[in-house]
């Protein structure tokens, strides 16, 4: 009867302990980045922790919604993009480790090289500042264009100081990128969205940017939770050589590990 008492007493403490465990909810968007974490899932799992992967379509609501509290972490952004978050809308967020390497390329439904971009030629960018900032960097980067001295990732289309070709520039929504190649010569597509349209970097595109520090994904958190012991374990699943060997022969060099 005692051994019987004692199983029940710690039958139900570890009842009530599982009933009280937090499932942390990981804001990610739709496609590889929602997918490497779902691989992170399994991983986090076996460590303890339960994961609630939601995908948002629209890359601002996720850094609100961390802000809000309705989620716990997210992995979807590069570093100037946070940054750009944290100094207009006053979040109190900040990134724990790197994620992954997605490179922008330039792609084209009309034109086989870059070599032949023609004058004049139409070029789609993503609206928002510091992916449009990123894509102006790289045509820079390929001689295409030149911009404001010591711009960096502030550039906007109105520091294209240098433009022999006439290039002409549209800024839309990074989602929308590529249901516009019909429309325009060249759109500038980060591989998460071009991945999703059938578009790889490795093989579609006409140019793609190096591995550019600044541009690394990161994982980011509410400041106050930064030091937190599910954080770290976030961290080292995400980190976990399960997941690097995962991404490598899931994305084969178009998205890279960072560690």
């Amino acid at each position: 009867m005692k051994k019987l008492m004692t199983t029940a007493v710690l039958a139900a403490l570890l009842s009530a302990g599982l009933a009280h465990a937090e499932t942390k909810k990981v804001g990610v968007t739709p496609g590889p980045h929602a997918q490497i974490v779902e691989k992170v899932k399994e991983v986090a799992a076996e460590k303890g922790l339960d994961l609630d992967v939601i995908e948002f379509s629209d890359y601002v609501v996720p850094n609100q919604a961390l802000a809000d509290g309705d989620l716990d972490i997210n992995s979807f952004q590069h570093q100037p993009y946070l940054d750009n978050q944290v100094a207009d809308r006053g979040f109190d967020l900040v990134s724990v480790a790197q994620s992954v390497n997605f490179p922008m390329a330039g792609y084209s439904s009309k034109i086989d090289s870059k070599e032949g971009i023609p004058d004049g030629a139409t070029f789609a960018l993503p609206n928002d500042p510091s992916n449009g900032a990123r894509a102006l960097l790289m045509l820079e980067d390929q001689g295409m264009i030149g911009l404001t001295e010591g711009v960096g990732v502030r550039a906007t289309v109105l520091d294209v100081v240098d433009n022999p070709h006439d290039y002409k520039f549209v800024e839309l929504d990074a989602a929308q990128l590529p249901r516009a190649l019909g429309d325009v010569d060249v759109a500038l597509i980060t591989t998460n969205y071009a991945l999703d349209a059938g578009l790889n970097p490795v093989n579609d595109s006409l140019f793609r940017e190096g591995a550019k520090a600044p541009y690394v994904g990161v994982i980011a958190v509410r400041a106050e939770d930064k030091d937190a012991d599910w954080v770290k374990t976030f961290v080292e699943s995400y980190h976990s050589p399960e997941v690097k060997a995962y991404i490598e022969e899931q994305f084969k060099g178009a998205i890279t590990p960072t560690w």
